[in-house]
């Protein structure tokens, strides 16, 4: 299940991108000009994650090609990422450079799931808004925002199975587990997007409201635990408030050792 897991994220990723150009195609067709503009400016928060894997490319020693810098501009860095671990996976069968594919699998999923947040978020909440609102709609939309959510709910699961296989003795969790826990991202993420869709749509602006009020509580919450993953002030509290944001649709651990007490008060609270 460890080797095959990159390929289950690549190929989740290629199907929700093909469902994406499908729904940006349908909107274009139809006439749905304002559909269509607000879906293709959701691909633009991507960007981000493709810088961040440029850099990391850099880091690592990676000379900076134009081959290399034209995937991140088509936005298929990360499919190079998933396919250098494949390859690599299926260079080393016998268990040789373990740990090598483990951290470049690692920093795949950290960015795939920044990715997912920035850009697989914004696109699931308009399509569940569109789906919701929209009389007559088609289904295309709705067939789009379900593999979103499914992409955003795997994109969890795998940042969760690589941050317990950093813990000393753990193991890559069982396939029943990771079904588990993708049913429970899944479901979690499903009814969260469709509460704040529904709201917005009887009382409209006022959703930003309580959206706002939400992500403050979390962002003041995050600052109260002194996070101590980013070390530059400015950049810390930037951390904060973009995490505080993450927690108003799910909780991910972002620091070191038990997190149960911590997942209890977040639930406590978003409940």
């Amino acid at each position: 299940m460890r080797r095959a897991a990159p390929g289950l994220s690549l190929a989740l990723l290629a199907i929700e991108r093909g469902a994406w150009l499908c729904t940006i195609i349908y909107y274009l067709i139809t006439g749905h000009l304002g559909w269509f503009g607000l879906t293709v400016a959701c691909v633009a928060p991507g960007y981000v994650a493709q810088l961040l894997s440029i850099l990391w490319f850099r880091a690592d020693g990676h000379p900076l090609s134009c081959r290399l810098l034209a995937l991140h501009l088509l936005q298929l860095g990360l499919w190079k990422r998933y396919w250098d671990v494949l390859w690599l996976a299926a260079k080393t069968g016998s268990g040789a450079h373990g740990e090598e594919m483990l951290m470049q699998h690692g920093d795949t999923c950290v960015l795939r799931l920044l990715e997912a947040l920035l850009q697989t978020l914004p696109h699931l909440l308009l399509q569940t808004y569109i789906v919701v609102t929209a009389d007559p709609v088609g289904f295309i939309p709705g067939v789009s925002a379900g593999i979103s959510l499914l992409s955003l709910a795997w994109a969890l699961v795998s940042y969760s199975c690589f941050t317990c296989l950093l813990r000393p003795g753990h193991l890559f969790p069982p396939a029943t587990a990771i079904l588990c826990l993708l049913l429970w991202r899944t479901g979690m993420l499903g009814t969260r997007v469709l509460a704040l869709v529904l709201f917005a749509r009887l009382y409209s602006c006022w959703v930003f409201a309580i959206a706002g009020a939400h992500w403050l509580f979390m962002s003041f919450w995050l600052v109260a635990q002194q996070t101590d993953i980013v070390a530059q002030p400015c950049r810390w509290r930037l951390f904060n408030c973009l995490v505080g944001a993450v927690y108003i649709f799910c909780y991910v651990n972002v620091r070191a050792g038990p997190s149960k007490h911590r997942v209890a008060v977040f639930y406590a609270v978003s409940t």
